[in-house]
């Protein structure tokens, strides 16, 4: 049995558009309209209509799209807005607002930072056999999305592995902070990474390699995750985890990675892999729905509204094309303007990666109900165009437009049985990264990453090839660079790009290689296409893991054995003392015999 913990730090949203709204009063009626850069446009006029007094039609949100979001536009946006509204109707005139970006960082919350303590019993071959831990989330001064982050990081603490017994506690602790919220993952980078460290102390106690300790606790086809739900597509993971490992020639480039160090006194590689099994959906079954508004005009051209936000991620583009293979039109034919609330309402917010898949699903039902409409002038006329049926029907008085509105049949889960399926469906990843580290600086470079991604059958391999890149160096960013500095008073010390570092083109791998899995269709979503959004990021926990591969190495030369603590993010100060060499000493003595 091992006792031990883990601290993850927290991470700036830091989208390239600050929260910004625009708030224009009608003079019918105290109508509000909004321009409002929100990840959940239900969420903002709900708010804006309370605060304004009126009914919730009397207030619409507009969103072309945003200049990223992350999560940090889920509910913060709403304080901006709210305001502005406000202000707005008690002038008469339409104001608008952007903020800096000091005043964004200052105000608008983090990702969570978390605390980890854990006890571990295994067998002498290191196989899992009870699991006691307690997670604690700093939650800022207000509870906002906090507690659903902390069920989401217990639902996902076992990652890809097997715990036949666990006694799992999570604290949302309230401190004089901003109030923490969403943020891309959503607790779960924090549970995952907590997890593989507890698997990386496991393999020093039993004297085995981390890939066999890792590889005997997978999860096989049958079991349970220690909620009790099933995962259908769990051989998935063993598939993308064996195809990284060849692909990476991991075997090979550990044996140089040996060479290297040693041959290198100050300079330490490190190679790592690990895996990913991400749980899918909202855990409130109520969110797990889409809606979608398609209208066709008499020339043939398409209008498409549904209830996603384009924040970056290519969700326009992909309901697109999920509406041109429906229709079998071209993609240029079809349009998306924004989205509305007096287009389509009560929505749910577009996170969780499962922005695609509801709002999809509902795009496909709309577009096959004005196909089948379609469908008696194709065969009439079979050797005309799309637009001579759309006139034809539009002669004959057939309705030209259709709504879809699509449900996952989520379970959810039941906390007084402890039984149900909180996730709809499960992705599996895997990421082998190397690390070079100056043991004398702290300095570290990405030597070279290798991922395998589970993503379907791909509505569109180029954006899922982005996201998948995009959420590693920001996981990158979240393990290894990006730390926040506050005041005992809780005042923010490092505002802005000068005093927070966030990757930069320097950072990314010297050698990138993603591959999308083959050949594993998912029937349960649309078109087949698995999320992508989130998924990815824990995946940059590689590079952290071998950053501590390579430390090792420079400990072993210093006769230094067996584990060491190394909380995230791995910054050049923690690798340099981590490295504990006759210098670090000094130091320790000297903060030490100064009391600093």
């Amino acid at each position: 049995m091992i006792e031990g913990e883990m601290r993850i730090g927290e991470q700036e949203h830091f989208y390239l558009e600050t929260q910004s709204c625009i708030a224009v009063p009608k003079q019918e009626e105290d109508f509000m309209e909004v321009f409002s850069a929100a990840q959940d446009l239900y969420l903002s006029q709900t708010t804006i209509a309370n605060v304004l007094g009126v009914k919730y039609h009397k207030v619409n949100i507009r969103t072309k799209r945003l200049g990223g979001g992350f999560g940090g536009k889920e509910t913060r946006s709403c304080n901006l807005s709210a305001a502005l509204a406000v202000a707005a109707r008690r002038v008469g005139r339409p104001l608008r607002c952007m903020l800096d970006r000091d005043e964004d960082m200052a105000s608008t919350g983090t990702r969570h930072a978390f605390l980890g303590r854990y006890k571990v019993g295994f067998s002498n071959d290191g196989k899992i056999q009870s699991l006691k831990i307690c997670l604690y989330s700093n939650s800022g001064n207000a509870l906002d999305l906090s507690a659903s982050v902390m069920e989401c990081a217990l639902f996902h603490l076992q990652n890809a592995y097997h715990l036949p017994n666990v006694d799992a506690y999570g604290y949302c602790c309230k401190t004089n902070i901003p109030s923490n919220t969403a943020f891309r993952g959503f607790g779960r980078p924090q549970a995952f990474l907590i997890m593989e460290n507890l698997m990386s102390e496991i393999s020093f106690s039993c004297g085995m390699t981390k890939n066999m300790i890792r590889e005997l606790n997978f999860l096989q086809v049958g079991q349970s995750t220690y909620y009790n739900q099933k995962i259908d597509e769990v051989h998935l993971l063993k598939r993308c985890w064996d195809e990284c490992l060849e692909k990476s020639d991991y075997e090979v480039r550990q044996s140089k990675v040996a060479e290297f160090n040693r041959l290198h006194r100050w300079k330490k590689r490190g190679l790592s892999i690990i895996p990913l099994l991400y749980g899918v959906g909202f855990t409130e079954v109520f969110m797990n729905k889409g809606a979608a508004f398609v209208i066709i005009y008499q020339d043939g051209s398409v209008l498409l509204s549904h209830g996603g936000v384009e924040m970056g991620q290519g969700l326009y583009t992909k309901m697109i094309q999920v509406a041109s293979r429906t229709l079998k039109i071209p993609s240029d034919q079809i349009f998306t303007d924004e989205t509305s609330t007096n287009k389509v309402p009560n929505t749910s917010p577009t996170a969780g990666s499962v922005s695609s898949d509801l709002n999809g699903m509902a795009v496909k039902i709309a577009c096959e109900k004005l196909y089948k409409r379609l469908e008696p002038y194709r065969k009439q006329k079979p050797d005309k165009t799309w637009s001579d049926w759309v006139a034809a029907a539009y002669m004959d008085r057939v309705s030209l437009f259709a709504t879809g509105f699509y449900k996952t049949p989520s379970k959810g889960f039941d906390y007084r049985t402890r039984t149900g399926e909180p996730f709809y469906y499960f992705s599996s990843g895997a990421a082998v990264s190397e690390v070079e580290i100056d043991c004398l600086t702290g300095d570290h470079v990405v030597l070279r990453t290798d991922i395998v991604m589970d993503v379907g059958d791909s509505i569109n391999p180029a954006i899922d090839i982005g996201q998948i890149e995009g959420g590693f160096i920001q996981g990158y960013g979240l393990f290894t660079l990006e730390e926040y500095r506050w005041s005992p008073s809780g005042e923010l010390l490092t505002k802005g790009p000068g005093f927070y570092k966030i990757p930069s083109f320097t950072d990314i791998p010297v050698e990138f290689n993603v591959s999308l899995l083959d050949g594993v269709p998912h029937t349960k979503v649309v078109c087949s296409s698995k999320a992508i959004g989130e998924p990815p990021l824990f995946l940059a926990g590689s590079v952290f893991f071998a950053i501590k591969e390579a430390i090792l190495a420079s400990r072993k030369d210093c006769g230094i054995e067996g584990s060491f603590r190394l909380d995230s993010p791995a910054t050049a100060e923690r690798i340099r003392m981590a490295c504990s060499d006759t210098f670090t000493e000094k130091v320790c003595i000297r903060l030490k015999y100064t009391n600093i």
